[in-house]
Formats: C-alpha cells, sequence, structure tokens
C-alpha cells in the first residue's frame, strides 16, 4: 500500500466506524477534500481509488476493522470541535533505540526553513534517549558551497543541537557503488543507454524501454565501464512498476555521470548517486528508525521503497509535514548567494536574510526559533509563521535580561537657558525589574544632546531630569518637579549628557542605518549583549570600532 492508498484506507476506516460498519465512498471523498487539501489537484485519480478501497473495508468485520485503525493509530474524532493541536505528535512505531537524521545540502549556511527539519529530529531524540545524525548530502559538486561544511555544525549549535554522528555522503561512494553492483545482480537495475527524451516518450506511455530486458550479464558488463562513458551516455536505473500512476516514479535514476570538481573529492569520480538512492542506501544503513520529511518529498518516499522492497529491508516510519511559509524574508540561498555576489547583501548574516546567523547577528534568542519550530510541530497543514509572532516570543527571553539605556539618532545639542542648579549625577536603574542591577550615572548641567526628531515645540521632559518649553530654536527652563510635566500632559523624552556619551550606530532589520550618540554607560557592555533602547527597540552589540559602537536591531 502506498502513501496515498493508506490516505484512503484510514478515511474509509474513520467513515466505517461513524456508520455501523459501512463506508460510503462519497463521504469519504468529501473527507479527504476537506482534510488533506494538498491532495485536492488529485481528485480524479482518488475517486476510483476510493471506491475500491471502501469495498475492501466494508469486507472487514467491525471486530477487524478496529484491528485495523489501532494498527494504523487511527482514532475516531469527538463531533465537538477540538482546539487546533499544539506540538509535536508522538512518534508513530518504536520509541526506543530510535535513529533519526537532519540531512541538508552543503549549498550555504542554514535558514530558518531547515529548522523545520532540524529541530523535530532533535526534539524527539532528546525525548526519547535516541541518536541524532548529522548528514551531509553532498552528492551534487554544482550544489556544493565548500564554506557550509563549517557553517551548518556552527548553525545547528547555536540552535543548541549537537548531533551524535557527523556522516558526509561524499566518503560514502563506494558502498553506494557496492550496492548498485548488488541490485543488478538482483535483476532490480539496469543500465539504461536510452536518449532521456526517447525514455520519457516510453515512459510516459507505461512502455519499458529496450534496455530493460537486458541480462545481469549484460547490466554488469556496462556498469564496469560506466566510468569511461560520456556524461548523459547512460545512466543505471532502479526497476519500479512501469505502470505506476505517477510517472516519475517510473524507472527512477539511481547512478549518473558528472564532471565537475568536488570540493571534496576532486575529479576521483565520474559516476555520483542520485538523492533518492544514497539516501535509501543510507537510511538502512545507518539505522534510521523514523524519516521526517517535507511532504514535498511524498514521491521520493514511494521511490525508496522500491529500493527497500528488492533489498529486502525494513521500512522506516516515514513522517511527512507541511510547507513553512513566512512573510518578508528571503530564504532561497541561491538567491541570497546572488544578492552576496553583486553586492545586495552584505553578506550570510544581512539582517534581511532569513539565515540563522542573519536571525542570532540581531538578537534573536535561539529558543525563540526552536520552541517555535516544536509548536508547529510536524503535522501535513502547511504552517505560516510571522515576525510579529517571533518577536512576541523572543521579547519573551530578552526582557529580563536587557538593560535599559538612552539614544539619541542625528542628535542636537541644546542649552536650557535659566537652569540654575548646577551640575548633578542622575541614577537611572539599568533594568527596572532587576535593581540589584545597580544604577547608570547620567550627568547633567543645563545641557544635553537631543534626537533631532524630538525638537519640536512644546513643554517637554527631560527623563528623570528636567521640564523644558521649546520654542524653535531656544530652550528655556520650566521646572524640575515630575507632577507639574504629567500635570501639563509633557511629553517625555529620553537625552544624553554632553560631556558623557558614545558614537552608537544601530543597523536596522532593512539594513538602513540609525547614528547617533548613546550613554556613556554603554562602554561597559561586551560584543554580544543585547540592550534595550529606551523607544528605539532591542539591538544586540555586535561589534566596537574605533570608539563606534555598531548595534544590530532585533525588534520593539
Amino acid at each position: 500500500m502506498n502513501d496515498l492508498e493508506e490516505i484512503i484506507y484510514k478515511h474509509a476506516l474513520l467513515n466505517a466506524a461513524k456508520h455501523k460498519g459501512s463506508a460510503n465512498p462519497g463521504a469519504v471523498m468529501g473527507s479527504i477534500m476537506s482534510n488533506e487539501p494538498e491532495l485536492r489537484s488529485r481528485a480524479k485519480e482518488i475517486g476510483p481509488m476510493s471506491g475500491k478501497i471502501v469495498a475492501k473495508v466494508n469486507a472487514l468485520s467491525p471486530e477487524e476493522q478496529a484491528s485495523e485503525m489501532e494498527k494504523l493509530g487511527v482514532e475516531v474524532q469527538d463531533k465537538k470541535p477540538k482546539a487546533k493541536e499544539k506540538g509535536l505528535q508522538e512518534l508513530p512505531g518504536t520509541h526506543e533505540n530510535i535513529v533519526l537524521r537532519f540531512a541538508p545540502n552543503p549549498s550555504g549556511p542554514l535558514h530558518i526553513g531547515h529548522s523545520r527539519a532540524a529541530v523535530p529530529n532533535a526534539e524527539y531524540v532528546k525525548r526519547h534517549n535516541g541518536k541524532l545524525i548529522l548528514r551531509i548530502e553532498d552528492t551534487d559538486p554544482k550544489r556544493v558551497f565548500e564554506p557550509a561544511y563549517e557553517m551548518i555544525p556552527e548553525d545547528l549549535k547555536w540552535l543548541g543541537i549537537n548531533p551524535d554522528e557527523v556522516i558526509y555522503q561524499s566518503d560514502r561512494f563506494e558502498i553506494y557503488y557496492d550496492y548498485a553492483r548488488q541490485l543488478i545482480e538482483k535483476g532490480a537495475a539496469y543500465m539504461c543507454t536510452c536518449d532521456g527524451a526517447d525514455f520519457k516518450e516510453l515512459k510516459d506511455n507505461c512502455k519499458a524501454c529496450p534496455c530493460r530486458d537486458n541480462s545481469v550479464e549484460e547490466n554488469l558488463e556496462l556498469w564496469d565501464k560506466f566510468d569511461t562513458m560520456e556524461a548523459g551516455e547512460a545512466v543505471l536505473r532502479v526497476k519500479t512498476d512501469i505502470n505506476h500512476k505517477n510517472p516519475a516514479i517510473r524507472d527512477w535514476v539511481a547512478m549518473r555521470l558528472v564532471d565537475e570538481t568536488h570540493p571534496r573529492l576532486g575529479n576521483k569520480y565520474r559516476i555520483y548517486p542520485m538523492m533518492n538512492f544514497s539516501v535509501a542506501v543510507d537510511d538502512h544503513l545507518m539505522g534510521l528508525t523514523h524519516v521526517l520529511r517535507g511532504k514535498d518529498h511524498l514521491a521520493n518516499t514511494e521511490k525508496q521503497k522500491y529500493l527497500y522492497d528488492h533489498m529486502g529491508w525494513d521500512v522506516p516510519e516515514y513522517i511527512h509535514y507541511g510547507r513553512l511559509k513566512m512573510e518578508d524574508i528571503a530564504l532561497s540561498t541561491s538567491k541570497a548567494m546572488a544578492g552576496i555576489e553583486d553586492g545586495t547583501y552584505s553578506g550570510w548574516d544581512d539582517p534581511r536574510l532569513g539565515t540563522l546567523r542573519a536571525i542570532a547577528r540581531r538578537g534573536i534568542d535561539p529558543r525563540t526559533i526552536y520552541n517555535l519550530i516544536t509548536e508547529i510541530g510536524v503535522k501535513m497543514a502547511d504552517s505560516a509563521i510571522s515576525w510579529k509572532k517571533i518577536y512576541g516570543l523572543n521579547r519573551n527571553f530578552l526582557e529580563p535580561i536587557a538593560n535599559r539605556y538612552f539614544f539619541c539618532e542625528d542628535p542636537v545639542k541644546i542649552d536650557v537657558d535659566g537652569y540654575a542648579d548646577g551640575k548633578v549625577d542622575l541614577e537611572r536603574p539599568l533594568h527596572a525589574d532587576h535593581l540589584d542591577r545597580g544604577n547608570r550615572i547620567l550627568p547633567f548641567d543645563g545641557s544635553a544632546y537631543l534626537a533631532k526628531s524630538d525638537i519640536k515645540d512644546g513643554l517637554f521632559r527631560l527623563m528623570d531630569a528636567v521640564n523644558v518649553d521649546i520654542a524653535g530654536d531656544k530652550v528655556t527652563y520650566h521646572s524640575t518637579s515630575f507632577e507639574d510635566a504629567r500635570e501639563a500632559k509633557a511629553r517625555i523624552i529620553q537625552w544624553v549628557p554632553v560631556d558623557s556619551n558614545v558614537n552608537v550606530k544601530i543597523v536596522m532589520d532593512d539594513a538602513s542605518v540609525k547614528t547617533g550618540l548613546g550613554e556613556s554607560a554603554l562602554n561597559d557592555l561586551e560584543v554580544g549583549d543585547v540592550v534595550q533602547f529606551e523607544r528605539v527597540g532591542f539591538a544586540r552589540l555586535d561589534e566596537i570600532c574605533d570608539g563606534e559602537l555598531i548595534f544590530y536591531y532585533a525588534h520593539k
């Protein structure tokens, strides 16, 4: 039973359970269209299959139907609507000695989309004391970005994920060759020398190509001289059902010739495995108990199951999940690389990108991403996340740790006419909720820097200092009392001391830059510290250069 048939079977069992053991094909079809939106485009295919599977279910006794439901983990839902399930659903199958893998292609560093796969794998392993393998799938030299070999483990470490083992597929070519030969010897794979267009025409019409009937000996002879051929002259194909409803699954390619220099292998090999072949071999040899993958891999799962059947291997539990959609963020690795090369982006940690290192640079706590992805779970439905959601979760982590400071963008010096109290040192707590951290000292002597945008006519209070009247270029002392300011509904503005400040630059999330002055207490920070600039937002100190503190903006 393939994946689609299993889905129909589950819906038929549920429908039968609700109607005294007798499922209705129309109701089953309606249930699938309603609950499996990604399958709506296959309605014409599902309709006839539903009729056959419903007949099979109705032929079972109520006890047999119940047994099948238990075996597949299918439960009849209450009629009352339930709240949407959140979090990771429990793994099907065994929970003992589980082995899972995160298997990225090293085409660049990880972005937030990769966390959709990395986090659930890591979390399941943590919950069940299993084993997590990081497998670098680098069998396509055209898609290998060499620095990614180091960047990927670094990104995982930032997420709090530490694999138990790291494996590079480029180290395993001889293993793939061995299993390719075994398949040929079993009569389960054959060398195809057909023109690609000719094969496609035959395949699309459910016709086998002439090479399919070659003897094992003929195929082995071609295999042994495969690497002396011209690229495109031949491929190794795995035999499947030539009448399979999905043409892409019919006799898929396992090995092909590639004339490219590989960053780790150089030109040592010309015969390269296709993804479905290397992945299936490795998943078996590495003892994978569960495979988590996007629903765009449903067809690949079916392809790989043919290899398992040919070899007599136990099939792991496959769990497919929906796409992760995110607004206003660049997740395409190839587009990001092109943008870096043409100068659009400053690098992989440009704040406009969705790479984990760009997110980290802005001061987003890794637990925010980890917890968000865990909450989304691994359901088939697509999930959408927003910056608003990320910022809301991240605020919970930053609020308690980020000390507060003044910052004035485009500062303008003002002198308060009529102020006569001399120099005073004003104290403000580093964090109002954590007074044990101490205070900052803000010296005031009648002069200060204000943000250019704050200089408007009216009554204002310089925070914790004095109340002033602003009229054009003239700033006049009004009073010191906070009660006066409150009664007059004066706007409270921040300020920076004239003789005690530091140059500050804030790189915003759109890569624009705010420049100005901050209070001198900022000099006590270390690179990596996250602060909250009052009325601006949270920001992370990224660099100290020639006396200037450079921050990256996180959010309000």
